[in-house]
């Protein structure tokens, strides 16, 4: 019998529910209709079709532009024991072909490939697809079809013709950030009929914003860095040379760091994304060629050292902090002069519509910088989402303000416009009232009676006031090439009907500090003296993760690494508790994770916390013997026809590792014997020193036995001295 959607998700991912708008995508997706899905980063977007993949027959094919996304996808796959693989320009033309004789045969849930994968030869692996069995299609990071979209990218117009060709396969388009136009445009160019459109809360609610002037960036920087010695993050610069002589100052200052741009070679960005993403490097500083698809979920901050040129794309580069849900941080450095910088940026030659268009995400961005308001409320209003503010977790928010009447201020600016008949823009405006004698100052305006009542103020005065006049609807800018002031019906109240203006100024402005010194609506477990504990679960998941050679948050998240140190299981049982470890890991790493875990809470005279948690909720399994079909069953049957672990490996495309615990499994319940995979006399010392350890470690017993005993061989001889008990 087919399993539930909800099944799938415990056995293979193991969590007790669905999020947001994932339950309706996942039913609807199932019922072959097409589906869009606008999931904030981070909300468990590639869940909305990869529990599908599981549910229906035949193989998902999921268009990922980016490969370095595809390999983290397919690797966290694999370590749940789902059949997954991708195919991409990184690969050999035997590899290639490896992959595409697995697809025929049947033997994958889900493929991955790059977009120009359906778009090269004349579209010839579309035709093969005709070939084969295909359950869905997903379409990931969709924005990049669109033309309106912060990211587009040609070779998805291609991805127009799916539908034609499989009309009854349904396909489901994902995205994290996209506004009304651009999603219009996504249905459109996909050809989606009739789609079920999903939109999930823009609020990521585990992260804070700051924005704070650009003033002595990178020492604050090096000071916010130094408080948080553990994080892991991403700082966005502008131009290639910025994050050089960034990432070279962060290493002068004892920070390990690398940069990131489309300046360097192909293999050289493949080896620093690798490094980060291995926890190798702690700190990437990059411009905007580098993140998107990015997955590593313990990214703990992202600060942008310069502006990002529209909302969207602010949200989702802010949007790789604090994948796992665990409190980060965001931190924009301002200057209005990078919004002078970024004008040249918006301007599309030859398509006057898209240049307004740009230029217009451009103020919209420079307002939220700007704003005197809570910076989650104007995100949240951006995307169409009503947010009543006061989030205690932004800098607007946390910092003290105290008011000030500008209304005497404000009439003396809007009367020089006045004056002046709105024909000129800002800089001459505030050169006016500071009594400039600049040339551009002719002897009509020396003339006028507000000439230089404002020399009291500075420039920058002047021009801040200006901004909060624009962004709180006193006044407006005409939208041309060289844009002039203008008053409008606010303007005229404040001018001739002595209406107040009141602004708030920063008595005290919050920083980006510590977690801990923030009270959030955010909640999260709270591993207090515990965090001896989460460091060496911490070392060995990136023991796991070197030995499996894939990113430490493929093995475990943070958060699930937390939720082990705080409610601290002591059996099996107890593991299925914690969020993150489906039947497949509990398998795999249970008798690993277990030991530490034991031994901490003997040391500390701890008991288990696990009545604590919320308990998931159970699945009652179809079949009583879980190694009658599946995974396991594919291993055995290839092991019985002769082949060796490493051709089992080849064939199933997954690791010698992996197969090994496969066949391990097969020793516990008798189907295999030690004595044909290893030397059966090298048993009893294995269990000999087992048995002397208080509690039993792979590692502990191998350190002892030396470099004459392999993990495998300790493994087995322990699963079948467990099955004689």
């Amino acid at each position: 019998m087919m399993k539930t959607p909800l099944e799938i998700l415990q056995q293979y991912f193991g969590y007790d529910n669905f999020r947001l708008e994932q339950a309706n995508a996942v039913e609807n997706v199932i019922a072959k209709k097409d589906t869009f899905v606008l999931m904030p980063t981070g909300g468990g977007k590639s869940l909305c079709y990869q529990v599908p993949a599981l549910v229906l027959d035949a193989t998902a094919i999921v268009i990922s532009p980016l490969i370095a996304l595809m390999k983290d996808q397919v690797d966290a796959l694999r370590m749940n024991g789902i059949s997954a693989s991708y195919i991409n320009s990184s690969m050999s033309s035997f590899e290639q072909n490896e992959t595409l004789n697995q697809l025929k045969n049947g033997q994958l849930k889900l493929l991955y490939v790059a977009p120009e994968k359906l778009s090269s030869d004349n579209g010839a692996f579309l035709k093969l697809l005709n070939e084969v069995n295909i359950s869905l299609f997903a379409v990931d990071e969709a924005h990049c079809v669109s033309h309106w979209g912060h990211d587009f990218r040609p070779d998805y117009l291609f991805l127009n013709g799916i539908k034609k060709q499989f009309p009854e396969v349904p396909i489901i388009a994902l995205t994290a950030s996209a506004d009304e136009i651009t999603r219009k445009d996504i249905i459109k160019q996909l050809n989606l009929q009739n789609p079920l459109v999903l939109i999930s809360s823009f609020d990521r609610a585990n992260i804070k914003y700051f924005v704070q002037p650009k003033q002595s960036v990178f020492q604050n920087i090096i000071q916010y860095l130094n408080e948080h010695p553990n994080d892991s993050g991403i700082i966005y610069c502008l131009s290639r040379k910025g994050t050089e002589e960034m990432s070279n100052n962060l290493r002068e200052n004892g920070i390990n760091s690398a940069f990131y741009h489309a300046g360097i070679s192909s293999q050289e960005r493949a080896k620093v994304q690798e490094d980060f993403l291995k926890d190798k490097t702690r700190v990437m500083v990059a411009t905007i060629a580098f993140g998107m698809g990015i997955d590593k979920s313990n990214v703990r901050f992202v600060m942008h050292a310069d502006l990002p040129k529209n909302i969207e794309s602010y949200y989702q580069e802010t949007g790789r902090a604090g994948r796992d849900g665990l409190p980060s941080e965001a931190i924009l450095f301002y200057s209005y002069g990078d919004v002078i910088k970024l004008r040249n940026f918006a301007m599309v030659e030859g398509n006057e519509e898209q240049s307004e268009l740009m230029l217009q995400k451009l103020k919209q961005m420079s307002d939220f910088a700007e704003m005197q308001k809570c910076r989650r409320q104007y995100l949240m209003e951006y995307f169409g989402e009503k947010h009543d503010g006061n989030c205690n977790s932004c800098d607007f928010c946390l910092s003290e303000f105290e008011t000030w009447d500008a209304t005497t201020d404000c009439q003396k600016l809007l009367s020089a416009i006045f004056r002046l008949k709105e024909r000129y823009g800002k800089n001459l405006i505030v050169d006016f009232l500071r009594g400039s004698k600049s040339v551009k100052i002719t002897d009509f305006m020396r003339s006028l009676p507000t000439y230089g009542i404002g020399n009291n103020q500075d420039k920058n005065y002047w021009q801040n006031l200006i901004r909060q006049l624009l962004i709180n609807g006193f006044l407006s800018e005409s939208n041309e090439e060289f844009s002039v002031l203008k008053l409008n019906e606010e303007s005229k109240l404040v001018l001739f009907k002595d209406k107040k203006v009141t602004f708030r100024k920063v008595k005290e402005q919050a920083k980006a500090v510590t977690v801990a010194e923030i009270e959030t609506h955010y909640s999260a477990p709270n591993i207090d003296g515990n965090e001896e504990l989460f460091a060496e679960l911490r070392t060995l998941r990136r023991e796991f993760a070197e030995r499996e050679n894939v990113p430490p948050y493929v093995i475990f998240s943070d958060a699930t690494l937390i939720e082990l140190s705080t409610y601290l299981p002591n059996s099996k049982e107890e593991l299925s508790q914690i969020s993150g470890f489906g039947a497949f890991k509990i398998e795999k790493y249970g008798e690993i994770c277990l030991p530490p875990i034991i031994e901490f809470c003997r040391k500390n005279n701890l008991k288990s916390k696990i009545s604590e948690k919320k308990p998931k909720k159970k699945t009652t399994p179809k079949s009583t013997n879980k190694y009658e079909a599946g995974t396991f069953t594919t291993t055995f049957q290839l092991y019985k026809a002769g082949n060796s672990i490493e051709e089992i490996a080849k064939i199933r495309n997954l690791t010698i590792n992996t197969i090994q615990n496969h066949l391990v499994n097969f020793i516990k319940v008798g189907t295999i014997k030690p004595s044909e995979l290893m030397d059966i006399n090298k048993i009893e010392p294995i269990i000999e020193i087992a048995k002397a350890q208080t509690i039993p470690s792979l590692k502990a017993i191998k350190d002892e036995l030396g470099e004459g005993f392999s993990y495998f061989e300790i493994h087995i001889a322990i699963a079948y001295h467990q099955s004689q008990q």
